[in-house]
């Protein structure tokens, strides 16, 4: 492998940051999915939680416990997790597959009810609307990790009005996250092979 400012250069030749070099899940994950335009309500959902359950923890312990997460909250189909109760409570705890978190798992069933209600919502019209509605004017273009910021003031202002919404576990950094892999900035550094890939930059 071959490692030039920030990034590595994989025996295929391509050129990755080093989270994603090494780790064939993570490069999986960083090649085919961090990034993309997440458009749909049920995709905007899945990725909300799993950052709030991602809040402490790496990245990696979340991406291996993402089809356990699946199964263990209905595909994250925001209708059938809004209708989750104690019962719903206690099997999520009981579950070594995910994070046994109660402060996430009530959290995550309060941002499925949240996610239910906004699509009334006449200014955003769903979850979509609304985080799409917070997309910057430009992009960071890192060249170096130094370079990628961890929260902007379209990631404050999201999280504020998430909050405002009833959702918790949505801060300015982990909304920035949200905005990363979900493709609303592009902070792939300038020497990635992903650099631009999602279309929207």
């Amino acid at each position: 492998m071959g490692e030039t400012a920030d990034v590595i250069t994989g025996e295929d030749g391509l050129a990755r940051p080093p989270w994603a070099a090494v780790d064939p899940l993570l490069r999986e994950y960083y090649d085919t999915e961090w990034g993309m335009p997440v458009r749909d309500e049920r995709g905007l959902f899945e990725r909300v939680s799993l950052e709030a359950f991602q809040s402490g923890l790496s990245w990696a312990t979340i991406l291996r416990k993402r089809p356990a997460f699946r199964a263990a909250f209905d595909d994250f189909d925001p209708d059938a997790v809004a209708g989750y109760g104690d019962d719903d409570v206690t099997r999520l705890l009981g579950d070594a597959g995910i994070i046994r978190n109660r402060a996430k798992i009530t959290a995550t069933i309060g941002n499925a009810r949240a996610t239910v209600a906004l699509r009334d919502d006449p200014e955003y019209e769903g979850l979509a609307g609304l985080i799409w509605s917070f997309r910057p004017a430009r992009t960071p273009e890192p060249r170096t990790f130094a370079d990628i910021p961890t929260t902007s003031p379209e990631s404050v202002a999201l999280a504020k009005t998430l909050r405002a919404k009833g959702f918790r576990f949505v801060g300015p950094t982990t909304m920035f996250a949200l905005m990363e892999a979900a493709g609303l900035v592009d902070t792939h550094l300038l020497g990635s092979h992903r650099r631009g890939s999602s279309g929207v930059w």
